[in-house]
């Protein structure tokens, strides 16, 4: 009876975030199942705070990322690359969509897919504006990117952190198996995009735009991303956690651009959307009580079953059923409770390489399948635009089936 309340919570917390009664943010639908799991008995405090520092690294991870973002967005950044943008587009849509899909791919791979749906997706929507064009294509293109170029490098999402845990590949073994994969990923999610686009990406876009100039605190703030980049890379390069480096490197970017000035920090600290780690809190809490509810069970039963199949089958097998799991309960908690499976069992490493796939480019089916997503609904929400998970299902049941298929056959391939 205990495990069927536990479902029932878990289910209505994820109703709640997806379609956000009464306009309430996710983070309070998260957080309102997991004290509805304590308060009910379901799940220890205890065990509940256990949950909560497990995502630790991820919490430290995301702080840096949307202090970046802030500093960037303050000091007119986004506004600058605008400008830019708009410029060497020379009033062509379809080269202005491409400009937009190679940046995300580039702050993507470099600075994680949660970094494109915070930091860029402010500045692509700065860009159509200037531009005078249909914001849809390019602003969609920000969200399949984030998902589709995640696991070119282990930096390239916090999800790759939670399923492979400890165990997590160093840089060069990583790129051996993944960049194949990575590859196919984002070229056939670009085709798919640029086919279901075309219409829109037709006629002249407004030219003229002047290039606004970039203050000394802007281009501090800009160096304070690429730093950050740099900082990334190396940490992963030497196997070490990626959350307090990315933490570290964002609250020094953010004194240095300020001048340590407490107005101006304020102000950055002040403006960040916090509720973001309520969220993944809450969503830790959650896989806490399913594993208790013999959801680990299930999962490592399917994993299993899943490595008893020929290499192709198997592979296929586990990241198809992860990307639906993924788009059920978002790829976070799904991403932890496979990530939690893995660790107690004994299969091919092609099955676990194959649900890392699953884990990271499955979510572009649905607008709530993966933590990018949810953060590129508020960042489009702070910026007056509105994406509904219908326009964004029509697209996704297009693109993401073949990029995951091309993805998982690569994978095969470079794991054999």
């Amino acid at each position: 009876m205990s495990a069927v309340l536990v479902w029932t919570i878990v289910a209505g917390t994820i109703a709640g975030i997806l379609v956000r009664p009464k306009a309430w943010p996710e983070a309070v639908w998260a957080c309102l199942g997991a004290a509805l799991l304590v308060l009910f008995r379901l799940l220890p405090l205890h065990a509940a705070w256990r949950a909560v520092g497990k995502g630790t690294d991820v919490y430290l991870f995301l702080a840096g990322m949307m202090l970046l973002a802030e500093l960037a967005r303050r000091e007119g950044v986004f506004d600058w690359l605008a400008g830019l943008a708009v410029r060497a587009a020379r009033g062509s849509p379809p080269r202005l969509f491409m400009l937009v899909y190679a940046v995300g791919i580039l702050v993507t791979v470099f600075l994680s897919n949660d970094a494109t749906a915070v930091v860029l997706t402010p500045a692509v929507y700065a860009v159509v504006k200037k531009a005078r064009t249909t914001a849809l294509p390019y602003l969609l293109s920000c969200a399949f990117i984030a998902n589709a170029a995640s696991f070119v490098l282990p930096i390239s999402n916090p999800a790759n952190l939670v399923v492979y845990g400890k165990q997590l590949p160093s840089l060069v073994p990583w790129l051996k198996l993944f960049m194949l994969p990575s590859l196919l990923s984002i070229a056939a999610t670009f085709l798919v995009l640029w086919m279901l686009s075309r219409k829109e990406l037709k006629g002249r876009l407004e030219q003229g735009v002047e290039v606004p100039s970039l203050s000394t605190e802007g281009f501090r703030a800009a160096w304070g991303i690429v730093v950050t980049g740099a900082v990334l890379i190396a940490a992963s390069a030497l196997g070490l956690d990626l959350g307090l480096p990315t933490c570290s490197a964002g609250a020094a970017a953010v004194l240095i651009a300020t001048r340590a000035n407490r107005k101006a920090l304020a102000a950055v600290v002040r403006d960040v959307s916090w509720s973001v780690l309520p969220l993944v809190a809450g969503l830790f809490v959650l896989v806490e009580a399913l594993d208790g509810a013999g959801a680990l069970r299930d999962i490592g039963a399917a994993i299993k079953y899943c490595s008893t199949l020929p290499p192709f089958a198997g592979s296929l097998a586990a990241s198809f059923g992860v990307a639906a799991l993924s788009n059920l309960m978002n790829n976070l908690p799904s991403g932890l409770l496979m990530g939690t499976a893995l660790q107690t069992l004994h299969v091919p490493n092609y099955v676990r390489h194959a649900v890392l796939i699953g884990t990271d480019l499955g979510p572009n089916l649905s607008v709530t399948g993966s933590l990018a997503t949810v953060l590129w609904l508020i960042a489009l929400r702070r910026e007056g635009e509105h994406v509904s998970g219908w326009t964004f299902l029509k697209a996704g049941v297009l693109v993401m089936p073949p990029a995951l298929l091309l993805a998982t056959m690569a994978l095969v391939y470079t794991a054999s």
